[in-house]
Order: C-alpha cells, then sequence, then structure tokens
C-alpha cells in the first residue's frame, strides 16, 4: 500500500468513522463518571439529612464534613462547604417536593412520590443501590452535569418545573448557559406543558451538553484526575521543589498553599499554588 493510498475516499470515510465512534465512546464514558458521582451526591445528601435529624452534631456539622472530606481528598473540589450544602438541598428540594406533590396532586404524583419513599435507607454510601432499583426520577437527575442540577433547583420554584427543565435539557442537549436562559425567560409558563417521559439517548457527541459533560472539572476531580493532568502534574512538582522555585521568583514571594478555596459572590474558584508577594501585602496597610 503505497501513501497515496491514503488520501483516497475510502480512508477518510474509514477515518471519519473512527472518529466519530471515539466521540460517542468519550461521552458515554463521561456519561458514566456523571451518573456515578451525581449517584453518590445524591447518598450523601440522604445521609447528610438523615444524621441532622438523628444524630446531635451540632450546627457545625456540614463545616466540619468539608473540612473533613477536603482533607482526606484535597484534590477533589466538590467537598468545599457551599458545594455540600447544595448537596443537601438537591437532595431536598427533590425527596420533600415529591412528598408535597403526593398530599396534594392526587393519584399521579403518590406513585412518583412512593418511589421516593424510604429512599434514605436505600441508599447508604456503603452499599450503593442497583442502578435498576433507583426510581426514575433519580436515574434523570443524574444524566446531566452537577452544574446543571444546581442551576435548576436554585432557579425553579417547584419540582415539576424543575423536571420540565431536565426534561428538556435531556431532549434538546441544552448547554448550561442555554438553560439558565430558558429559564430565565420564562419558558416553563410560556409552554405550560405538563413533564413528558425523558429521552432514553446519550447525547451527540458534538452538543454542547456533551461538550460539557467530558470536560466538567467535577467529573475529573472524582476520578482525581483534572481538566488539565499535565498541569496538576506541574503544580504538584513544583510544590515538591517549592524552595528552589520561590527563588526563581525572585525575592519576596511567600508560599501560602495550593489548591486554596475562594469563593466571588455565589462560585467557588480555586487557585493552583497561592504565592503572595510582600509588595502586594504592604499596599494592603
Amino acid at each position: 500500500m503505497s501513501d497515496a493510498d491514503l488520501t483516497t475516499l475510502e480512508y477518510r470515510y474509514w477515518l471519519k468513522e473512527i472518529k466519530q465512534r471515539l466521540r460517542q465512546a468519550q461521552v458515554k464514558a463521561a456519561v458514566q463518571v456523571n451518573t456515578a458521582l451525581l449517584t453518590f451526591y445524591w447518598e450523601l445528601g440522604a445521609d447528610i439529612v438523615e444524621r441532622q435529624k438523628t444524630a446531635q452534631w451540632g450546627s457545625g456539622f456540614l463545616k466540619q464534613l468539608s473540612a473533613d472530606l477536603m482533607t482526606e481528598f484535597p484534590d477533589m473540589k466538590g467537598f468545599s462547604y457551599r458545594n455540600i450544602r447544595s448537596i443537601r438541598q438537591w437532595y431536598l428540594f427533590y425527596s420533600e417536593g415529591v412528598a408535597n406533590l403526593a398530599t396534594s396532586c392526587g393519584q399521579i404524583a403518590q406513585q412518583a412520590a412512593s418511589q421516593l419513599s424510604g429512599l434514605g435507607k436505600l441508599t447508604k454510601v456503603q452499599q450503593p443501590a442497583p442502578q435498576s432499583k433507583w426510581p426514575q426520577l433519580v436515574a434523570k437527575l443524574v444524566k446531566i452535569p452537577w452544574g446543571h442540577n444546581r442551576e435548576i433547583i436554585s432557579k425553579c420554584k417547584d419540582v415539576t418545573e424543575a423536571l420540565y427543565y431536565v426534561d428538556k435539557t435531556l431532549e434538546h442537549n441544552w448547554s448550561r448557559n442555554v438553560l439558565t436562559h430558558q429559564i430565565e425567560s420564562g419558558l416553563y409558563q410560556r409552554e405550560g406543558k405538563a413533564v413528558t417521559n425523558f429521552a432514553q439517548t446519550l447525547p451527540a457527541p458534538q452538543s454542547d451538553l456533551a461538550q460539557q459533560l467530558i470536560k466538567d472539572p467535577y467529573n475529573f476531580d472524582f476520578l482525581t484526575l483534572t481538566k488539565d493532568y499535565n498541569e496538576r502534574e506541574l503544580e504538584k512538582a513544583l510544590t515538591d521543589h517549592i524552595t528552589k522555585f520561590l527563588l526563581e521568583l525572585g525575592a519576596g514571594f511567600a508560599y501560602v498553599g495550593r489548591q486554596k478555596g475562594l469563593q466571588v459572590g455565589e462560585r467557588d474558584f480555586f487557585l493552583d499554588l497561592l504565592l503572595p508577594h510582600e509588595a502586594a501585602l504592604l499596599c494592603r496597610h
């Protein structure tokens, strides 16, 4: 076979097919990782709510839990105090919301609530329930990224509206920005449609939702990797040789730590390396 044969249509079509299969495999893997992470979040939320009902651990329970988990898993961003509060809120939003629907909306809502009743008893982190045992509602929540879930529960008034946007996100493969725009523009109120069956297919590999699943930093941290794994390796190497690194930077720098949490408004950021300079510190006084 000559090199000239590699320019034929046959080779180009075969190469295109390989690329497509690879992208589909990436999306499938990303969905599986996202599902595992959010299943863990749901179980954690159920455990937190149950412990707060039965244990006398005081008001600082969540902050202590966050500190202990971040000490044990320093490379995971999902254990910040703010995110743990969001995990608890996520679980309560749906478990209490569906229970309220069961009280006020008759038999259909009661069937949905019965799927969730006792879920906290089934969802111990040490013994996760098989996927076939999860209610359909939860099984679909864990198919969209965590950022989408947080956006939905923070902007929707009730479970019916929230599930409408979960459904539409899966149906149309919305990015988080598109989802936010649709919620804020009142799509649910304009269309006034009841929640329909969820889409059963994976996101299209080229869709915005697929790209966000693949690049979601929470998913990478869950695997103890990051979006830019080589960058994290460089960061670790620098901290392992911090004295030499500071001398290379010049006089006046101090090393405070790595992956230091910083909250700006409602968003969490993590500084790779915090290296304040004495000149900056002096300017504050």
